[in-house]
């Protein structure tokens, strides 16, 4: 017998042999009927894979984000399958989920395959789905997966399998289809009800310029027809709210193929955007106690060796500089920096907590294919602190940069949220986690202990911790319903000790402070891209580039207007003064399109009055004030964003 112990605490004893969908079926048939697949200490498996020993164990549906993980993951092997069917010969690079579906590389041989292609694989999918074959899995030898995909004649099969370690490499099957896989998937292709493929697209063959070009194909499905339904309505939406074209109607940003891929330029109304957010955060961050500090965008290599980045993320940096036979890196990441910073004078406990801050610019190597418009970029300006404390100031300092986030949110209005707390994987202990059992139980469970206290909602994950301590990515919600990573918190008690930084405690002994790492904005690049597409580009009048709009009627009113546009400079407030010899129907309608939060529109009687009429964007006249009451009225919208 072997003990089954599941989230909530209980146990359970089962036979050695059991599977997940076992289990499921031991405690409801209706709970068995929505297992997709489940989470064995840690890991996710298949659903009918056994179990042979003691074992933690979550099941997974479609409402995990593993579940549906899974689910995307079999889809992409279904969707391979019809193409098999349909395209004979092609080959198949890989075809993992992502977070909105799924995709799979393929190389027709020459051929093409077009969008309206598409409805024929939609269709071969569903015939096939409705088979409800079993996805199985196989452990298989190097040398007969190397025999099956040689016959087969894939080359990019092959050289993943010339990669594998023997005794390691598993297949999977369903139908006709086979593929190298780790897995895991879904029990059967039937769980698949609705299918819908989005987009084709070109990618070199592991994300490298050098390797040939693929065709990668995306889809995404749904175990409901109603929710493909109300998934693809919330995409057109997405559509229309694309920061990329919201962004470049606005004037925001842009990139050139001068500069590079993945290199935003921002214009000067993006200027204007991160100077109040930077204002925001500065504001916040000044009453909260921090200091603010900057650093280099260049180290040595034995910085990041120190630190341990280079072994974890050398792949994600930029190609070491060779200076005066040293090797120098891109900064990738603040915090060594910081620590630097931290470790340059003497630190007594009376000097903790010590907040760094900076919005420090890094530089990242993402691959080509990974590049998303603001979202996904090689240079990005990160909200970033360091907090230095003792263990008895870890909880309070957790909690106040959680506060930090609920606030942002309030002002951004942001009103689904989750905290994604991740733990690491005691099996993977001194590989990609720092080998450090006790520290790793003492640090989930004070971060555990803050979330459960603060009520705010949150979901724990295995195994996706930084390599350095426990993380929080915090998951929101634009208005439109898409999800969103917006920003990280983390623990860390590997760099401190491995940069020997100290303090001395109040026996006046040396002591390694705790450290947490917090960015509640993110960076500036995926934060306003964020933005553009919640607020449909309708920014607040706080964050909106130009505020106001001042409208002459005709030029015998510009003297009049130009002594309002510079009362409103004067006060702080960032106007655009139209003078164009144009209708003011067609002035109004131009400030709507540019989406200014408010015009002001100057006439006769205006003129005679020594009043402004005022239109607010989206919602039409609002009367007519004076210069002085407008700007009153507006400040009182702006200001308690930054008090």
């Amino acid at each position: 017998m072997i003990r089954i112990t599941f989230p909530d605490g209980a146990e359970r004893q089962y036979e050695a042999g059991v599977s997940a969908m076992d289990i499921a079926k031991s405690i409801s048939d209706g709970l068995a009927r929505k297992v997709l697949s489940a989470k064995v200490n840690g890991q996710v498996w298949d659903a009918s894979r056994p179990i042979n020993e003691d074992a933690t164990l979550q099941l997974l549906t479609w409402d995990d984000k593993d579940g549906k993980n899974t689910f995307w993951h079999s889809s992409a092997h279904l969707m391979a399958e019809a193409l098999e069917s349909l395209y004979p010969g092609v080959k198949f690079g890989i075809g993992p989920p992502v977070d909105n579906g799924f995709y799979y590389d393929i190389d027709l041989g020459g051929k093409t395959i077009s969008a309206e292609d598409l409805v024929a694989v939609e269709k071969k999918m569903k015939e096939l789905a409705s088979q409800k074959n079993p996805y199985i899995r196989k452990e298989v030898s190097k040398a007969d997966a190397i025999s099956y995909f040689t016959e087969k004649g894939d080359q990019y099969k092959l050289e993943l399998i010339s990669e594998l370690e023997d005794g390691k490499i598993t297949f999977y099957e369903q139908g006709n289809f086979t593929d190298l896989c780790r897995g895991p998937h879904i029990p059967d292709t039937g769980f698949i009800k609705a299918i819908k493929l989005t987009n084709i697209a070109g990618a070199y063959w592991r994300g490298s310029e050098k390797n040939p070009m693929l065709t990668r194909i995306y889809g995404v499905t749904f175990p409901k027809q109603s929710e493909l339904d109300e998934y693809l309505t919330m995409m057109e939406e997405a559509k229309k709210r694309d920061h990329r074209k919201i962004g470049k109607e606005l004037e925001i940003f842009t990139f050139d193929d001068d500069v590079g891929p993945g290199l935003p330029l921002w214009l000067p109304n993006g200027g204007v955007m991160i100077e109040q957010l930077e204002k925001l955060a500065k504001k916040s961050e000044q009453k909260a106690g921090y200091s603010r500090v900057k650093s280099p965008h260049i180290a040595k290599e034995s910085m990041y060796l120190k630190s341990g980045h280079l072994p974890y993320y050398e792949d994600s940096m930029f190609p070491a500089m060779d200076i005066d036979g040293q090797k120098y890196y891109l900064k990738a990441m603040n915090c060594p920096h910081h620590h630097k910073i931290f470790d340059a004078v003497p630190r007594s406990y009376k000097d903790l907590p010590l907040r760094l801050a900076e919005y420090g610019t890094c530089y990242r190597y993402e691959q080509s294919g990974e590049l998303f418009g603001l979202m996904r970029v090689r240079s990005l300006q990160m909200n970033d602190a360091h907090i230095y404390c003792t263990e008895e100031q870890f909880e309070s300092e957790f909690r106040a940069v959680n506060d930090m986030y609920l606030r942002y949110f309030e002002i951004f209005g942001i009103d689904k949220y989750v905290m994604r707390f991740s733990t690491h994987a005691p099996e993977k202990l001194g590989q990609k986690y720092v080998d450090a059992p006790e520290l790793w139980k003492k640090t989930e469970d004070m971060v555990r202990r803050v979330l459960i206290s603060s009520g705010i909602p949150y979901i724990e994950v295995a195994d996706e911790a930084a390599f350095y301590g426990p993380k929080i990515d915090v998951q929101v919600w634009s208005a439109i319903g898409r999800e969103f990573t917006l920003a990280t918190n983390q623990v860390d008690f590997a760099q401190p000790l491995r940069f020997n930084l100290k303090y001395m405690n109040n026996n006046n002994e040396p002591e390694i402070p705790i450290c947490i790492h917090r960015a509640p904005l993110g960076t500036h690049e995926r934060f306003i891209g964020f933005l553009i597409e919640h607020y449909a580009g309708n920014f607040p009048a706080w964050l909106a580039p130009v505020q106001v709009a001042v409208l002459p009627i005709s030029d015998k009113f510009n003297d009049y207007a130009a002594g309002v546009v510079e009362m409103l400079k004067k006060h702080e407030i960032r106007p655009v003064f139209d003078t164009r010899s144009e209708k003011i129907g067609k002035k109004i309608r131009d400030a709507e399109t540019r989406k200014i939060p408010y015009m002001l529109i100057v006439g006769e009687k205006e003129a005679e009055n020594g009043t402004v009429s005022v239109r607010k964007h989206g919602a039409g006249d609002q009367g007519s004030v004076t210069a002085e009451q407008f700007i009153e009225q507006i400040n009182l919208e702006i200001e308690p964003i930054f008090s």
